[in-house]
């Protein structure tokens, strides 16, 4: 299995009802941290980078770090571009050899979205890679990602159309999810969701799901939703376990031994994700 893109994962999720947790990383012990964290539970998963990351990095240098590690795993890990925001960067990634490559042109009208999605589409099926695209606006801000004041949710029959006229492979839907740390508990509008799914026959996406009662992403798996995305938590549990490292000894200097703590945080973070999203076996 190892390297693969995301076209049959979702699909065999969206057959099985279950969802694969889609994880944001930022450097290489959270990739690694992901990649043994599915090892573990026997799970399919979903390595991310946004375009701020891999302005940090590099998408060659994501790639070659992600690759490295899929082809000496077990289960099935793809590599996604998240949150692509300009053609120029999708063919960027798609070059360099991601396996999944999401355009994000919500910001514009529909016509203006349509067009580039279409546009992206074009380029990545040609080599047979699949493209997730964004239709309303998920809220909040992470990284350069700002929705904005004004986050109008997915309408169904747009999504619908949309769907139709760009060939995408996977729709992310904007329900009431936000990037970034709720200041309150988010309320998604679950009927909207159970609408969109209706509507459109492709796998769906549930972005900004740091934050998101488990119980809740549970309830949108089983209208529809297949892959979800985590981002901001992951850094949060990196984080604290750099943290908890290095405070009270100043004597610590090694990046290993620091970053294996951080390590095992967002593993942690990441299997019990994996147990929400009903993956669990599904390698």
């Amino acid at each position: 299995m190892s390297f693969v893109t995301t076209k049959e994962l979702l699909l065999k999720a969206q057959r099985e009802h279950y969802a694969i947790g889609a994880f944001n990383v930022e450097n290489m012990e959270m990739a690694q941290a992901v990649i043994q964290a599915a090892e573990v539970l026997r799970s399919p998963v979903i390595i991310q980078t946004t375009p701020s990351t891999v302005k940090y990095a590099g998408v060659q240098m994501y790639h070659a770090m992600v690759e490295r590690e899929a082809r000496k795993a077990s289960v099935p890990v793809a590599l996604h571009l998240d949150h692509g925001n300009s053609f120029e960067l999708a063919a960027q990634a798609f070059q360099a050899g991601y396996t999944s490559i999401m355009i994000d042109g919500s910001h514009g009208s529909m016509e203006e979205n349509i067009s580039i999605t279409r546009k992206v589409v074009g380029m990545c099926h040609s080599g047979q890679i699949p493209v997730e695209a964004e239709l309303g606006k998920v809220g909040g801000k992470e990284d350069d990602l700002d929705g904005g004041e004004d986050n109008p949710y997915t309408d169904p029959n747009q999504a619908a159309e949309f769907t139709e006229e760009t060939g995408i492979d996977s729709l992310a839907v904007a329900i009431g999810t936000a990037h970034g740390i709720y200041k309150g508990i988010p309320k998604l509008d679950l009927g909207r969701l159970s609408d969109i799914r209706e509507k459109v026959s492709v796998p769906l996406v549930l972005h900004g799901t740091s934050g998101v009662p488990d119980e809740t992403v549970e309830e949108c798996i089983l209208r529809g939703i297949c892959k979800v995305n985590y981002a901001t938590d992951l850094r949060i549990a990196f984080t604290n376990g750099v943290r908890i490292a290095l405070t009270g000894d100043d004597g610590m200097i090694d990046p290993k031994k620091y970053g294996r703590l951080g390590l095992e945080e967002v593993k942690k973070y990441v299997m019990n994700k994996m147990k929400i999203c009903k993956s669990v076996g599904k390698a």
